[in-house]
């Protein structure tokens, strides 16, 4: 798929590496969008809410991430290097995790996306932390599932193997 912008998204199963990649990023001068469900959260949190009571409806907190992703998305520039942390795809795999129907705003946001490159990163081990409610199993399923949307959308993948976080960095950067 052509891209008419300079993207580059960062994806990955929960746990992957993500975070500590593009805080990387961000410290190196980098232009990075944090994940959006991970801002969300700290947002709620910061309110007095707990993990259980914002993620206790799944489906509207997907919806929720999926609209902050496309309004982040929307106001971008173009012309601009850019590493996200997740973006409006990765929503297909969430979908499809917990088996839930496409939202209508997906459908209609997937006309319009558009990346350069999709970095996957290899799974590391998974680790609980504050804001991740998905298991082990369900960590391989999202690999899985984030694999397969971004390669039925046409976007070229390059797998990011397991490395420590300077060469993962590295790897990325050479292969812009």
């Amino acid at each position: 798929m052509k891209s008419d912008n300079l993207w580059y998204v960062i994806t990955g199963s929960s746990s992957s590496g993500k975070t500590t990649l593009v805080a990387g990023l961000a410290a190196k001068g980098h232009h990075v969008v944090y994940e959006t469900a991970r801002v969300y959260i700290d947002q709620e949190m910061a309110k007095g809410r707990t993990i259980t009571d914002i993620r206790s409806d799944e489906q509207a907190f997907q919806k929720k991430a999926l609209e902050m992703k496309i309004e982040i998305e929307k106001n971008l520039p173009k012309n601009e290097i850019v590493f996200l942390d997740r973006a409006i795809p990765d929503t297909i795999a969430y979908d499809r995790l917990y088996k839930y129907p496409q939202n209508p705003l997906l459908t209609e946001a997937l006309k319009t996306c558009s990346y350069k490159k999709v970095f996957l990163l290899e799974q590391l081990a998974y680790v609980v932390d504050y804001a991740r409610i998905e298991t082990k199993k369900q960590q391989d399923q999202l690999h899985h599932y984030l694999k397969e949307a971004y390669q039925e959308l046409g976007f070229q993948i390059v797998t990011v193997p397991v490395l420590p976080p300077e060469e993962r960095m590295q790897f990325i950067l050479d292969n812009l």
